[in-house]
């Protein structure tokens, strides 16, 4: 495949957004469908479903995750655009519309042959990066002889000195709000997805999501941090990488700390293992272990994650290893 791009394509997630999938014949809701996909029809995986499809019910239902990529979308395309490189940019979730054939599909109707694919995770694990190129791959195949071709930007970014300013100044907002005294007493959580240990054991995952905490924290000129994975979908200790966070929050108050702030480093947007397993699950943790609990926001839109962006789109595009 050439540089030659005509498009970009953001690969996610994905989350519940209205409309019904039409899969059942009584609706569940979209949030059950959602969980559906992701938990697939495993043996006893109706629990979990039910499960995980309730913590929408805190946010009407829906996750705010696809209005965040759009908007994100939008951002680099116009950042694209100011550079002189314009490009239309596509989001393709894995686990809900627009699905990744979905935006293929209209890439192939409006004349598309070529995308420069970019995943919405900044930690390689066979669940994000893989299993995106993978969609991709299947797409493509399903879509036939018209589809645009994809190349993926393979090189990680979890390290990338624009996402960890971007970092950096997320906590910085939160520590705005708490006061420099506060802050500089306050314990610095930095969070992240649990996965399966077997499959962390076979790629950079825990890595990664180590070093970008080491150079954030440096960048804010903190010695004193603690990492803490979230949204394991399992009961059983050390099945998935741990300390779980609300443990990590539980023992910071054991060691006299008065607040705790959560910086979900593992998230490029604020959807629901944010809003609800910090927001709700480590706050009420925080709170009845008599800490303040304060949370930065996650990337989004910030400057500095959209021109890294850009950046490496334009790498590629000019024929770079980005």
């Amino acid at each position: 495949m050439t540089s030659a791009f005509d498009s970009v394509l953001l690969v996610g997630f994905g989350g519940p957004t209205p409309g019904c999938c039409r899969r059942h014949a009584d609706c569940p809701g979209e949030a059950y469908c959602y969980v559906e996909n992701v938990v697939g029809g495993r043996a006893g995986s109706a629990d979990r479903i039910r499960e995980v499809a309730a913590h929408y019910a805190h946010f009407g239902g829906f996750s705010p995750f696809s209005y965040f990529s759009q908007k994100q979308a939008g951002a680099l395309e116009t950042a694209l655009d100011a550079a002189g490189k314009p490009l239309p940019v596509y989001v393709g979730f894995r686990f809900w519309t627009p699905y990744v054939r979905e935006a293929l599909a209209e890439m192939a109707r409006r004349g598309l042959r070529r995308a420069l694919a970019i995943v919405l995770a900044p930690h390689r694990a066979k669940v994000s990066w893989e299993a995106y190129q993978g969609a991709a791959r299947a797409a493509r195949e399903d879509i036939g002889a018209g589809a645009p071709e994809v190349e993926f930007l393979d090189a990680p970014w979890f390290d990338h000195p624009a996402f960890i300013e971007a970092v950096a100044d997320c906590v910085r907002r939160a520590a705005g709000r708490m006061g420099t005294g506060r802050f500089e007493r306050a314990r610095l959580i930095f969070t992240a997805h649990s996965i399966p240990v077997p499959m962390a054991k076979v790629s950079p995952y825990e890595r990664e999501f180590s070093r970008t905490a080491v150079l954030a924290a440096e960048a804010l000129g903190v010695k004193r941090f603690e990492i803490g994975y979230q949204s394991s979908a399992s009961d059983v200790p050390g099945t998935w990488l741990e300390p779980d966070v609300t443990d990590v929050v539980r023992k910071a108050a054991g060691e006299g700390a008065r607040d705790v702030v959560l910086a979900p480093i593992g998230f490029i947007c604020d959807h629901v293992e944010v809003l609800y397993d910090l927001d709700e699950e480590a706050r009420e943790a925080a709170e009845e272990a008599g800490l303040g609990y304060f949370r930065a926001p996650t990337v989004g839109t910030h400057p500095a994650f959209i021109r890294m962006l850009r950046d490496l789109v334009l790498a590629r595009a000019a024929g770079g290893a980005a």
